[in-house]
């Protein structure tokens, strides 16, 4: 499995975990997209290691989105105003 920093995007950024059918992964794209928020969209059924990734985030679980901000702290399937509240504090 690859080093697990690497999914820790750059400041001002972050790394959303997805999959195509995910209606909430649609949902907070387009949410992020709408307010200018930088992010790197990551399929983890084309991308194995994302997929480890997402289940040691989530206790085993595949549970997207899940989010990656530049502290390297996670968010799983967060609400807008959490993600937008959060990438505000760091």
């Amino acid at each position: 499995m690859s080093d697990p920093t690497e999914w820790v995007p750059d400041s001002g950024a972050v790394t959303m975990f997805s999959t195509v059918w995910c209606g909430y992964c649609q949902r907070l794209k387009a949410q992020m997209m709408r307010e200018g928020i930088e992010f790197t969209e990551i399929d983890i059924e084309h991308t194995p290691d994302a997929a480890h990734f997402v289940e040691n985030a989530n206790a085993g679980n595949q549970t997207v989105p899940t989010v990656v901000f530049p502290d390297g702290t996670t968010m799983t399937n967060p609400p807008f105003k959490e993600l937008k509240a959060k990438l505000e504090s760091i």
